[in-house]
């Protein structure tokens, strides 16, 4: 046994495999993305830029100021300011800093209304922290720079409803929630009014 540990040794086996392996990858085909100039496609649901979900009837965001993704937050990075208007409660502000975010997106699965999103953008970065901290006029800004660059004429995010959860345990307005329609889904949409108004 010894013997052969010594002949290992002196015919350099273990710096011959090592070189050999050296010599293949060498030669063998980059896994490496030439990020910018190639980009990896972006699967539905990748939790990137956030953005408040603009309603596309009035054009106002959805948040109805209840609460809970500011208590579901693991990092507590995500702030409400609320006033109190004739008897109905009005989101002032709404506050992510997101370089606090761990990306997890309990907030958006626990929105009832489905007013937060984890948007497929992830090509943002600042030399400031402060350009980190979106306010509520920044997110809705962000939603609607991310809609420019969807492909789709729909959008759905999947932790909206997120799977193996019974949908009768889901407020009655996240179970109603359908893909939002954008650009020529809103025009679809319009037609459709349109069409059985006529009727």
């Amino acid at each position: 046994m010894r013997f052969v540990e010594v002949i290992k040794k002196i015919l350099l086996i273990e710096i011959i495999k090592g070189l050999w392996l050296t010599l293949r990858m060498l030669f063998s085909k980059p896994v490496t993305i030439q990020y910018p100039l190639e980009r990896r496609k972006v699967h539905d649901g990748f939790r990137g830029k956030h953005a408040l979900v603009r309603d596309p009837i009035n054009g106002n965001d959805k948040c109805i100021g209840c609460m809970r993704c500011t208590t579901v937050c693991p990092s507590r990075c995500i702030h409400i300011k609320r006033a109190k208007t004739e008897n109905k409660m009005v989101v002032t502000d709404y506050i992510i800093d997101a370089s606090r975010c761990i990306y997890c997106a309990y907030c958006v699965e626990a929105c009832p209304v489905c007013a937060l999103v984890l948007t497929e953008d992830y090509e943002y970065s600042f030399y400031k922290r402060e350009n980190l901290i979106f306010n509520k006029d920044q997110l809705l800004k962000n939603w609607d720079e991310f809609v420019k660059k969807w492909q789709k004429d729909y959008y759905f995010n999947k932790f909206w409803q997120p799977p193996g959860i019974d949908p009768s345990r889901w407020p009655k307005t996240k179970r109603e929630q359908g893909p939002i329609p954008l650009k020529r889904g809103l025009e679809i949409e319009r037609e459709r009014v349109d069409e059985s108004n006529s009727r």
